[in-house]
């Protein structure tokens, strides 16, 4: 924690609002518990440890969200040693450019960096570096005071990194977006990469409980990364997870009702998922969901469509492993690339298993393979495809990235990835998936109908945050000398 503190600057616009300057943990309390919309929390550089949760429940507008950020993307630490770190119930909130770090001494002591949740509607996380929770993110609905169940609807997860520094020991469900109930929310241009639960089962990220209308586009998952893969399960993106119980799932929220579907009308486009020991995609009673361009490199399993309520398509794939239907659904599968070999792709790519995707051979097999389709019109880093696209996250007749990838790993790119080196990922280990789970077999996912997959603590009832794209133009000429730097949107 910053030994120096700085009395808590308070710079008024309209309405009341203010930009906080914050550098301790008092004053950022402080900021939170007594913020109004408009205002901007700004911490300074330093490391904030946190000892219990930091509650959000302001309510932001539209017009007026509520956005803490750091002075400086990425230098203001902060660090919990918490169940929860930050508890957000309000509508409209902003968090941007923090690190954010759980430290406590048992990983079931450490569950979720931000926890939104009732009518936390808009919430945003945007360039922000989180890692080592069984949670980096969830998302529930919660009954307000009159009964009535209330969903955190049209989140936006965009440019962050989220990782864990090891596998974690823990009985509760370890997702690094764990996002149940809430419709429109968007999950693009990240980096997910090392997480694990020991002797079980991980996702990177998924949408279910009745929610509609996800997407997750331009993600880069890399199972394993920077650490060797262990003996647990990993699956990289799903619609549905591991099932919801039927108490906890919309729109009904009856113990009665079963929840089918888990999701309905999603798209997962232009992602690249490595080294995941089940499946790349885990589509659970997922209805009319598309994967459209994706390359799935080195999974046990390519796309798993399960259960009769799981419909839809996969087109325009590449994979290692095979896209199936199971227990009775009926997705429709074209122009898939599938069965690629170890061989084969380091034969393309530089250091496929690090997610680096740098041409090296002759894809021309992959190039032109499928018509364009229009809920996929751009690649991996947002170029627009031609009429006849290449199979694959990338378009590939267009050469490498020099827009670099998302994950919110350099501050001062749009890509937030070096950009001279198109999808270099840099360092990081990776592994092939030669241990995984046998595809023939279904792995060891679990079914869906057996109950809830939630964390037994019941933290469905708890507090929440959400947010807008950005301040007001008039607001950021105010605050110039402390005006976000926003990245350069595509």
């Amino acid at each position: 924690m910053r030994t120096v503190s700085l009395a808590l600057l308070l710079l008024p616009l309209t309405g009341g609002a203010a930009v906080k300057s914050v550098s301790t943990v008092a004053e950022l309390q402080t900021a939170l518990s007594s913020a109004k919309a408009g205002d901007e929390i700004v911490l300074e550089d330093g490391t904030y440890t946190v000892n219990a949760n930091l509650s959000c429940a302001a309510e932001g507008t539209q017009a007026a969200p509520i956005t803490v950020r750091a002075k400086n993307r990425h230098a203001a630490l902060v660090r919990f040693n918490a169940l929860e770190g930050f508890k957000v119930s309000g509508r409209y909130w902003t968090f941007d450019g923090l690190t954010v770090e759980g430290i406590c001494a048992n990983d079931e002591s450490c569950e979720h960096a931000f926890h939104v949740t009732g009518h936390a509607e808009n919430f945003v996380l945007r360039n922000s570096r989180v890692r080592d929770f069984n949670a980096q993110l969830k998302v529930n609905a919660a009954q307000n005071g009159s009964g009535v169940w209330e969903m955190p609807h049209r989140g936006l997860i965009e440019n962050n990194e989220l990782y864990d520094t090891h596998v974690r020991a823990t009985g509760t469900p370890v997702t690094k977006l764990n996002i149940d109930t809430g419709d429109d929310w968007v999950v693009r241009d990240n980096e997910l990469h090392d997480f694990g639960k020991q002797g079980s089962i991980s996702y990177g990220a998924f949408m279910k409980s009745g929610g509609k209308r996800g997407l997750f586009e331009r993600n880069r998952v890399l199972c394993a990364k920077d650490q060797p893969a262990g003996s647990d399960t990993r699956i990289g993106l799903s619609f549905g997870g591991g099932g919801t119980g039927n108490a906890y799932c919309a729109p009904a929220f009856d113990p009665t009702v079963p929840c089918s579907p888990e999701h309905t009308d999603g798209i997962i486009r232009n992602n690249i998922v490595a080294n995941c020991s089940d499946a790349a995609v885990y589509l659970n009673k997922a209805a009319n969901t598309r994967v459209l361009f994706n390359t799935f490199m080195n999974n046990g399993l390519g796309v798993d469509f399960r259960y009769a309520a799981s419909t839809g398509q996969a087109t325009g794939n590449v994979m290692s492993s095979v896209v199936r239907n199971r227990d009775s659904s009926t997705g429709t599968f074209s122009a898939n690339r599938t069965g690629v070999t170890s061989s084969e792709w380091a034969a393309w790519y530089v250091a496929p298993a690090k997610g680096d995707l740098t041409l090296k051979g002759d894809v021309s097999a992959l190039i032109g393979a499928a018509p364009r389709n229009t809920l996929a019109p751009e690649d991996f880093c947002a170029r627009p495809r031609p009429a006849s696209a290449t199979l694959g996250a990338l378009e590939h007749s267009l050469g490498n990235c020099a827009a670099g990838t998302g994950g919110g790993t350099d501050g001062g790119t749009s890509g937030g990835v070096d950009a001279g080196t198109g999808v270099d990922a840099g360092t990081g280990g990776g592994t092939d998936a030669g241990t995984s789970v046998d595809a023939g077999t279904g792995g060891i996912i679990p079914d869906a109908g057996t109950g809830p997959e939630e964390d037994p603590r019941g933290d469905d009832d708890g507090g929440g945050c959400s947010a807008s794209p950005g301040l007001l133009p008039a607001l950021l000429a105010l605050l110039a000398p402390l005006a976000l730097r926003r990245r350069a949107r595509r």
